[in-house]
């Protein structure tokens, strides 16, 4: 699973630190595998404000998950400092494809893995759409190795 882990795109340029909190650890004094995929989120949101810029409304996102896969790597505890890795590393028509990692600076181990895919999405018409021209260029400019 290690090799799995470590594995992936190597360059990131977007972190998030995230902080634990009391309630975030299970009895077996883990992070509880759920609230991983809360700090996947906030980092999506934050990754996608640095990136789009003004092109992100929160009214009308223009997107919206429709597959995660996730591997959790090794455990982290209530005294881990822990950042949050975000890259898209595909984009199609219709939908893009996310990495995301949560590793330790202090230690540089992955703790968890994560894919999504995430199709472009009419709120009104609550129907599937292109991803926009403006959403793609922006993502372009800032990764470097986006694949379409």
């Amino acid at each position: 699973m290690s090799d799995y882990c470590e594995g992936g795109i190597k360059h990131f340029r977007h972190h998030m630190p995230v902080q634990m909190r009391f309630n975030d650890i299970d009895m077996l004094g883990h992070l509880n595998n759920s609230v991983y995929f809360t700090f996947m989120d906030l980092a999506k949101a934050r990754y996608f404000q640095a990136v789009l810029g003004d092109k992100f409304r929160w009214g009308n996102i223009g997107v919206v998950i429709v597959n995660v896969n996730c591997d959790f790597c090794a455990p982290s505890f209530f005294d881990d400092e822990l950042e949050v890795e975000t890259a898209v590393i595909s984009i199609g028509d219709k939908s893009l494809t996310l990495e995301q990692r949560v590793y330790s600076p202090a230690d540089g181990r992955v703790r968890c893995r994560c894919r999504t895919i995430m199709s472009g999405f009419d709120a009104k018409t609550m129907t599937s759409v292109r991803i926009t021209d403006e959403w793609r260029e922006a993502l372009k400019q800032y990764e470097e190795n986006l694949r379409d």
